[in-house]
């Protein structure tokens, strides 16, 4: 629950509004209370939206659809008003959480709650269907849990059997990992109740197992192994329940069974005991708060008197008991380094925080992320006729996956940031993606390459990944061993202390190979450091350029000198993780003409991005801008274009999320641009070469544009 804002109004219809349940791109849900005291759920429409006609009617048909529905574990529609000018519709409240964010905080449910849970969602699926709907998104956020039993919720993209679809053929609706293969091939005239039946067994196996039985990362691939694959299930344990899930996942729909069918075999449940222990007392712990509401509080703007000193002033908070210090995550106690800089003039202020590691390991990209993002500021609040000034707060998580949930409660909690730039690792991204979402925080990074930062029950997520993740790494190497350096015999060595990212490379690597190449694969094991029987393999097979698939910097390097030792003279090349100072070192002279794929660039080297070498340079008394800056300051940018978007009000961070993928943004490094319904960069998709030459890594440039070596 946050605070009402001074703009939201005081009631909407017959309900008075008491807090705001949470806030995205298409509008606001706030909690409210009826005359007769009865608290609902009331989802108002931005008034944007609603001046598009066929969004507006696609309203109406939701709230009419949603009313038909009479079950005992749907959510009621309480009233509705598609007609005004900002559509709204109330629901009865349940003030439990998602079955998403029990899973995501405490794991996999055991097999008699998963069943009483499924026999429960069987019968509101009855209710569903005897209304002549298909409920076509039935995923874990869209199943609220009470004392007595769960409730599915929104019916916003329900649709009658035999009705027209307001969206253009070949458009899928739902959330990838909880489609049906029908739905997934967006033949929406195919829909039936067999499509929600699919959907119950994905969110039956993510209750039992903790994760989507056909994996997550981006929506294409998930889809893909939706239509095409089948179900991991084998963290359902219960063997029983994994074959009736196994029967709801057909790719057949005449395969599935019936809802009837789901009855019997689930069995009957009362609505005593059927949460494990521990859930209960949450739950009752969210409903009591929520009767404890006091009279709405107003939230203003946050003005610059509030926040804290000069840039080069450093505090630390300390979590951890009642005695000055917080529990964090009532496990061990943590230091959270904090800097903060705000300029004292009389406009109001924005603030984002920079979570990186500042101290740890990482500490050299996370002083780069910095520094890039507070050159970003300065030159913003610079500008007399800026709307705002732009406050950055600094957090230091050591690269530390629980020092980043720390961070990340601090500030979702704290409530004073609109955006996040960070982390810098895939390790704390993928720590604290689900409490950013949850809280509809923006997270921007550039540094996490894990399509897993998209699996997300959070619809649409607050993530924005500025890179290309892992699974597209590979394409500069296959452009270069193509077009620039053509080298049909590949070898392709896959690093065991590396088995699916390496997994990932060499396939991407030898299906370009074909039909013309051809491309021998060769393993060394994680115990081995001995890359010898490797390159003997690649040399018996005259390969003309060989990869390195794997992490690590140091193994690389081994692989680097054997090649060396064997008188290896094609392209040898690798992928962004070995590109380091360890690799160059390690290696010495066999890193010569190694040939790298990377997401980062040498702003240097770019003539876009002139002005920001010169100004970093000047600011920070260096001689050369570090790896991460220039995509900092990028992120900056289009963080300040959104927020200025989004008006000098106080800004919720919901509606900055919306005025992100909203936008085109063309920074000094490339275009940046996401998907309307993910956090999916879509332009310029920031895949770049690197050479080593002379010792030191050269910047070649945006892949496609290189032609020759």
């Amino acid at each position: 629950m946050r605070p009402l804002l001074a703009a939201d109004p005081e009631s909407i219809g017959p309900y008075r509004l008491l807090a705001r349940i949470g806030a995205g791109g298409m509008g606001v849900v706030y909690l409210a209370r009826s005359e007769g005291g009865a608290l609902a759920a009331v989802k108002v429409i931005r008034a944007e939206h609603a001046t598009d006609p066929s969004f507006r009617a696609r309203f109406r048909r939701e709230a009419r659809a949603a009313a038909r529905v009479d079950g005992r574990w749907t959510t009621p529609v309480l009233a509705a008003d598609p007609e005004a000018p900002e559509p709204w519709l109330a629901t009865a409240f349940v003030p439990g959480p998602s079955l998403a964010e029990i899973v995501a905080g405490h794991g996999p449910l055991p097999p008699g709650t998963v069943r009483a849970l499924g026999a429960r969602l069987v019968e509101a699926l009855a209710a569903v269907h005897a209304a002549g709907l298909v409920h076509r998104d039935i995923k874990p956020g869209n199943v609220l849990l009470a004392l007595d039993g769960p409730r599915l919720i929104d019916f916003g993209i329900a649709r009658a059997g035999g009705a027209t679809a307001l969206t253009e053929t070949d458009v899928v609706i739902g959330t990838p990992g909880y489609l049906s293969p029908e739905q997934a091939r967006a033949r929406g005239g195919e829909l039936g109740p067999p499509s929600d039946v699919f959907a119950l067994g994905c969110l039956l196996a993510y209750a039992a197992a903790g994760r989507p039985p056909f994996g997550t990362g981006l929506a294409a691939a998930v889809i893909f192994r939706t239509i095409h694959e089948a179900p991991d299930l084998t963290g359902v344990l219960d063997e029983p329940l994994r074959a009736l899930i196994a029967r709801c996942l057909a790719k057949s729909p005449a395969a599935r069974p019936t809802v009837s069918e789901l009855r019997v075999a689930l069995g009957h449940f009362g609505t005593d005991d059927w949460l494990p222990p521990g859930l209960p007392a949450i739950i009752a712990e969210r409903s009591a708060q929520v009767l404890e509401l006091p009279e709405p509080q107003r939230a203003e703007p946050p003005t610059l008197a509030e926040e804290a000193p000069a840039p080069t002033r450093r505090r630390f908070l300390l979590l951890g008991t009642s005695a000055g210090v917080l529990a964090a995550g009532g496990a061990t106690a943590a230091w959270l380094a904090t800097r903060h800089s705000a300029a004292p003039t009389a406009v109001p202020s924005r603030t984002i925080a920079v979570h990186a590691d500042l101290t740890g390991p990482g500490k050299a990209l996370g002083a780069a992320v910095e520094r890039g993002v507070r050159l970003a500021a300065a030159q913003h609040n610079a500008r007399a006729d800026r709307p705002f000034d732009l406050v950055v707060r600094a957090y230091d998580d050591r690269g530390e996956a629980d020092r980043a949930r720390t961070v990340a409660r601090h500030l979702v909690a704290a409530g004073r940031v609109s955006t996040v730039i960070g982390p810098t690792s895939d390790t704390t991204a993928l720590a604290v993606r689900d409490i950013y979402n949850t809280a509809h925080l923006p997270l921007v990074t550039a540094w996490s390459g894990s399509a897993d930062l998209y699996a997300t029950a959070s619809t649409p997520p607050a993530v924005f990944q500025l890179r290309p993740s892992d699974d597209a790494i590979a394409a500069p190497l296959v452009h270069y061993l193509a077009t620039v350096r053509p080298a049909p015999r590949r070898a392709l060595i896959n690093d065991g202390a590396a088995r699916y990212y390496s997994w990932q490379i060499s396939k991407s690597l030898a299906q370009s190979t074909l039909p013309h190449g051809t491309a021998v694969t060769a393993t060394v094991s994680a115990g081995s450091d001995d890359f010898g029987p490797a390159v003997a393999q690649a040399m018996s097979a005259r390969a003309q350029a060989v990869v390195y698939c794997g992490r690590s910097p140091q193994r690389a390097a081994a692989c680097a000198r054997a090649l060396r030792a064997a008188g290896f003279t094609g392209t040898a090349a690798a992928t962004e993780p070995v590109l380091d100072a360890a690799f160059l070192a390690a290696a010495g002279t066999a890193a010569e003409g190694w040939v790298f794929s990377a997401t980062f660039v040498d702003p240097a080297r770019l003539d876009s991005a002139t002005g920001f070498v010169r100004a970093y340079e000047k600011r920070y008394a260096v001689d050369s801008v570090p790896v991460g800056a220039a995509e900092a300051y990028d992120a900056a940018g289009m963080v300040t274009t959104a927020l200025t978007a989004a008006g000098t009000g106080h800004v919720d961070p919901g509606n900055v999320a919306h005025r992100l993928r909203a936008l085109s943004y063309r920074g000094v490094t490339r275009t940046f641009a996401f998907g309307a319904s993910d956090g999916v960069v879509q332009m310029n998709p920031g895949l770049f070469l690197w050479r080593v030459q002379n010792g030191k890594p050269v910047f070649l440039g945006q892949y496609q544009q290189v032609r020759s070596a």
